[in-house]
């Protein structure tokens, strides 16, 4: 198949106080995409901006089967060592009283109308 060209955007909505079997998997499918020169980003709304806070993803496990796991920073910085594209809703900063001060390098906020102008750009849109 022929991937050139092709865009990927994953939506993250599960933030710090939602199950921590779901946080890992938009990362992990994004930086999978930008393993394949699929050009990828993850949207972070609603609950979702929770997770770019400086020093929450390294306190947050991962669980696997069977115990142990690996902090969610882990795959956070797998998806963006591969290049993918960290994208905030700016109302939700607001919802959770937090500021781009607050977030970890390399995210970038972006409005409403920028989500819908690049999911119509976009060749498929997940949301976890």
């Amino acid at each position: 198949m022929d991937v050139e060209g092709k865009k990927i955007i994953y939506v993250q909505t599960y933030g710090v106080d939602d199950d921590k079997r779901r946080l890992a998997t938009p990362f992990f499918l994004a930086a999978a995409a930008a393993a394949m020169d699929v050009e990828a980003a993850i949207y972070f709304t609603m609950n979702g901006a929770t997770l770019l806070k400086k020093g929450v993803a390294e306190d947050l496990i991962v669980p696997k089967a069977g115990g142990g796991g690996a902090p969610l920073s882990y795959f956070i910085q797998q998806a963006m060592d591969m290049g993918v594209e960290l994208l905030v809703c700016q109302p939700s900063l607001d919802l959770h009283g937090l500021t781009m001060d607050d977030l970890i390098d390399g995210v970038k906020m972006i409005g409403g109308a920028a989500f819908n102008f690049l999911a119509l750009e976009a060749d498929a849109v997940v949301a976890f």
